[in-house]
């Protein structure tokens, strides 16, 4: 007759190649969930881009085709007076020390602004799905990925930085004692 902590032993035993076997499953199914995440996100941007694009209407001459529509009269072109406000649908430029908020667009301050806040608060980073209700929008996918987008643009620039995936603070230079803010 096997004794009852010979038998708890067995079944600890069972227990934990069961939990074993679905941690291996659960960390398949993640890489998996990465890698469907990333192709889906290329989707939506090239679709994003490809609206860009056809929109019509648009009077857009930073693209690739704007130097080929510029009458070339053998002098330098005449650069519009530098300002520091952006204009909506403007390039973000990247971050470096002294840089204003001001240099951003409208919908870029407004991410930054209430990535402060909560930075100043010493809460936690942002979804873009937070963003999202924070800004008092509704969380469908089209307007998650466009935040998503600025979001990812802002922090390829070096304004905001992503500490896990889809999550996003202030990069800490601009968080920093005078951050450009």
């Amino acid at each position: 007759m096997p004794s009852v902590v010979g038998l708890l032993e067995q079944r600890e035993r069972t227990a934990r190649r069961r939990v074993d076997a679905l941690r291996e499953e659960a960390d398949r199914i993640q890489a998996e969930l990465v890698v469907a995440e990333r192709d889906w996100n290329e989707w939506v941007i090239a679709r994003s881009r490809v609206g860009e694009v056809l929109s019509p209407g648009e009077d857009d001459t930073t693209g690739p085709d704007a130097a080929e529509e510029l009458p070339d009269r053998g002098e330098p072109p005449v650069l519009p007076a530098s300002s520091e406000a952006a204009k909506p649908k403007s390039v973000v430029p990247m971050w470096r020390a002294g840089l204003a908020w001001s240099a951003l667009s409208a919908d870029y301050q407004r991410i930054l602004q209430i990535l402060a806040d909560r930075n100043r608060l010493g809460q936690s980073p942002l979804t873009c799905q937070e963003m999202a209700g924070c800004f008092g929008l509704d969380p469908v996918p089209a307007k998650i990925e466009a935040l998503r987008s600025k979001a990812k643009r802002l922090t390829a620039r070096g304004w905001l930085a992503e500490p896990a995936p889809g999550r996003f603070t202030l990069a800490k230079a601009v968080a920093g004692p005078g951050g450009g803010s």
